[in-house]
């Protein structure tokens, strides 16, 4: 059970297909809703005991094989300063958003070792609990960048763009602070014990090839390059990046995440047989009912073909109002679909 999401992520054949859904540890979960009703997610994050016992949970319900970190992309971005508050069914919303590069100085560096303990404690409370890996992560320069320009969610990310494209320079420095604070705290939560990594660039999707190879790669490479060698897998994800996946390959990664916008096969001739790729049905499909939820899931597992490296999850996150039971049943689906002897 240990090895066999590790061994996928390194393109070994496995008994069976590994999965694991992104936000598996959420709002779909009676237990975090009521958890919920009396603390903050910054407050869950910061509290190790309630941590880890969130994202346990999904493991003992959904017999999924990896457990993710519960915390929040934006975490890290307090010790660096950056002011913001969490609001139900908005997200992160920043108090003093990044329009000059006055406020790009502002920013301070982060020392993991002082500042963010409680997710070292919480990685070491969460191996402690389950039997499989434990996986890290952290926002992408260019999602953690659209947060603080826009100040908030945004659904066309004109500010960002705007700033990018008028001040390149201040576009750059703030990213390559970005891009090493993400790699510090990458290395940080592998420290900590962390089997692998997850980098979640979500808003990527938002760039097309010419603007992410010249705004955005050049500072995900750098997250890479500032995390090679730690001995542990690393996968590389966004939503909407159909047209960007060899040059997110070409970023960095030994495992590709992808959404529903591609099928599962296209992406991997596209991509080689260098990477794994973990993905990707669509989180809506599981709102749909056990029986269309199994039949896509099936869809998916035979476009894959049974070829090492793949990793089952969701195309994005599951969704508020996921029926647990679905979810359990297309984990079960995954698993009986068999893997490689």
């Amino acid at each position: 059970m240990q090895e066999r999401f590790l061994r996928a992520c390194w393109r070994k054949p496995v008994d069976r297909t590994p999965a694991w859904y992104m936000r598996q540890a959420g709002r779909y979960l009676a237990e975090y809703r009521e958890l919920r009703e009396a603390h903050g997610v910054l407050e869950i994050a910061k509290t190790p005991k309630l941590a880890a016992e969130i994202a346990r949970l999904p493991v003992e319900k959904l017999g999924v094989d990896a457990a993710i970190l519960f915390a929040d992309i934006m975490v890290p971005l307090e010790p660096m300063g950056v002011g913001f508050h969490i609001e139900d069914d908005v997200g992160p919303v920043i108090h003093e958003p990044i329009a000059e590069r006055k406020d790009v100085d502002r920013l301070a560096a982060i020392d993991p070792e002082k500042d963010l303990t409680f997710i070292a404690e919480t990685i070491g409370l969460l191996r402690d609990a389950v039997d499989v890996p434990v996986i890290g992560f952290s926002g992408a320069p260019f999602t953690l960048a659209s947060y603080l320009i826009e100040g908030r969610p945004s659904r066309d990310f004109a500010k960002t763009k705007a700033l990018m494209f008028r001040d390149e320079t201040t576009w750059r420095r703030l990213m390559d602070v970005l891009a090493d604070m993400v790699a510090t705290y990458l290395r940080f939560q592998v420290k900590a014990g962390a089997h692998a990594v997850q980098l979640f660039d979500s808003w990527v999707g938002a760039l097309g090839p010419a603007d992410y190879a010249r705004y955005a790669q050049p500072f995900s490479r750098a997250v890479f390059e500032g995390t090679r060698g730690l001995g542990v897998p690393r996968i590389h994800f966004g939503t909407n990046t159909a047209t960007l996946l060899e040059q997110m390959r070409d970023a960095g990664g030994e495992v590709i995440g992808i959404d529903w916008r591609i099928p599962i096969d296209e992406a991997w001739q596209r991509l080689g047989d260098g990477v794994a790729i973990q993905g990707n049905l669509d989180p809506a499909a599981l709102l749909a009912g056990r029986e269309f939820a199994i039949a896509r899931t099936r869809e998916i597992m035979d476009r894959a073909g049974g070829r090492p490296g793949h990793i089952f999850n969701l195309g994005h996150g599951v969704a508020p109002g996921t029926p647990p039971e679905v979810l359990a049943a297309v984990t079960e689906a995954v698993h009986a679909h068999g893997g490689l002897p």
